[in-house]
């Protein structure tokens, strides 16, 4: 009887070590098992379950936050198109500010090296974060950028011969050359340069800053205090793989930056940087989102910086030229999305061949306009600070003036006193 029993036990055995296996791994996911009312700790800001085994969180994720992507590599979509309400007109205007973006960039950059400005940043690669992220959005919501969305400013109106007035830092500019070239600024278009303040209305805020940004503390303590104070801001992440010469995976060993939002508990989202429709949609939903809820959004956009950093940085020095060259070719966001509008027979090779040769044309005359404009006044440096000047600025305003006056040759001849 005792060898009946011992057999019957052992034949069970399996079943039985599969059935306490199966118990653990849900007790350790936390499935399907309520903790009795004592294992709840009832701490501020909500009810939090216990354990009685010491698990650790991960150090990284199984398998990567996913991209929101519409138009493949190819331009094709990859969704219903109906859904997202891009006419003609808009597809088109998006797709002549990207080329009217790229032109840009190509002559100002030129510019720089012929000596006749004196830095300059493209936005190569870029392209449609900066313009469709702007069609998102509202004339009302205000921008943050950092210094890599001309575009954005390009959408709400911004001239070319405005770019041009504040890249040479002419009497025009309206931060009286007192900016460094491609620090631009609008208060007719709400393109913020230092700091703003708003009133309840429907319309937010959008934040611009790069994967570095993320590295600094202002990032965090940013995030946490939208989060907390319920903010209708749009943290967006231009993720583009350097910041400047540090690569990501030397910043951060997190899933990139979409996964810090969870952190604060602010709503995140990861979009493909180069689909123009992806990044077009993500904004105009998170500005919903923000407006109506009164809470911030973080957007972490994956695309990739195909210039150098700015005019003064050499990136060849630390990542390949077939690197850029892959990014350039095969990720190119304008291509892709030209792509999709001559699909749909919205556009052709004549209409982009007088769109790019009128561009050129704006873009050359502008500079010329510009170069002959006389610079501000020397004393515009001490100007809109304070309503009556105090002693010690007076003095060094009288110092520079006497200073130039008497060393003339060696300042410029076109900035008068």
């Amino acid at each position: 009887m005792a060898k009946v029993r011992l057999a019957q036990f052992l034949e069970s055995l399996p079943l039985r070590l599969e059935l306490r296996l199966n118990l653990r791994v849900k007790i350790s996911n936390n499935q399907s098992v309520e903790p009795p009312a004592h294992q709840v700790l009832d701490f501020p800001g909500g009810k939090v379950k216990c354990t009685q085994k010491p698990i650790f969180t991960s150090n990284s994720a199984e398998e990567r936050v996913h991209c929101y992507r519409v138009l493949d590599d190819n331009g094709q979509p990859l969704t219903d198109m109906d859904s997202l309400k891009i006419s003609k007109e808009l597809a088109v205007k998006m797709y002549t500010n990207m080329v009217t973006l790229e032109i840009m960039d190509t002559i100002f950059y030129e510019s720089q090296r012929q000596g006749r400005i004196s830095f300059y940043a493209t936005t190569t690669g870029e392209e449609a974060i900066n313009i469709a992220s702007a069609a998102a959005l509202n004339i009302n919501d205000f921008v943050f950028p950092q210094y890599r969305e001309p575009g954005v400013l390009l959408w709400r109106g911004f001239t070319i011969q405005e770019f041009s007035n504040q890249l040479f830092g002419n009497k025009y500019e309206y931060g009286k050359g007192r900016q460094m070239p491609i620090h631009y600024g609008s208060r007719k278009h709400n393109y913020i340069t230092v700091a703003s303040t708003m009133e309840k209305q429907d319309s937010c805020v959008i934040t611009y800053f790069g994967d570095g940004g993320t590295s600094t503390g202002d990032f965090h303590a940013a995030m946490n205090f939208a989060a907390v104070m319920k903010v209708p801001v749009i943290f967006f992440c231009r993720n583009n793989g350097w910041a400047i010469s540090t690569p990501v995976h030397e910043q951060f060993r997190s899933d990139g930056v979409v996964v810090k939002g969870e952190a604060y508990g602010v709503r995140s989202i990861r979009i493909d940087g180069n689909d123009a429709l992806a990044i077009y949609n993500a904004v105009y939903e998170a500005r919903q989102i923000t407006i109506k809820e009164k809470t911030p959004v973080l957007i972490e956009a994956l695309t990739y910086r195909a210039g150098h950093h700015t005019t003064s940085d050499d990136s060849t020095r630390y990542r390949s030229i077939n690197e850029i060259e892959r990014w350039r070719g095969d990720q190119n966001p304008v291509k892709r999305f030209r792509l999709w509008i001559e699909s749909k027979g919205w556009w052709n090779d004549v209409a982009e061949s007088d769109h790019r040769s009128s561009t050129r044309k704006q873009v050359a005359q502008a500079i010329q306009v510009a170069e002959r404009i006389q610079k501000p006044p020397v004393a515009d440096m001490f100007n809109d600070v304070y309503d009556v000047p105090p002693r010690n600025l007076n003095e060094q305003q009288a110092f520079i003036q006497k200073t130039v006056k008497k060393h003339r040759q060696d300042y410029p001849l076109d900035v008068p006193l």
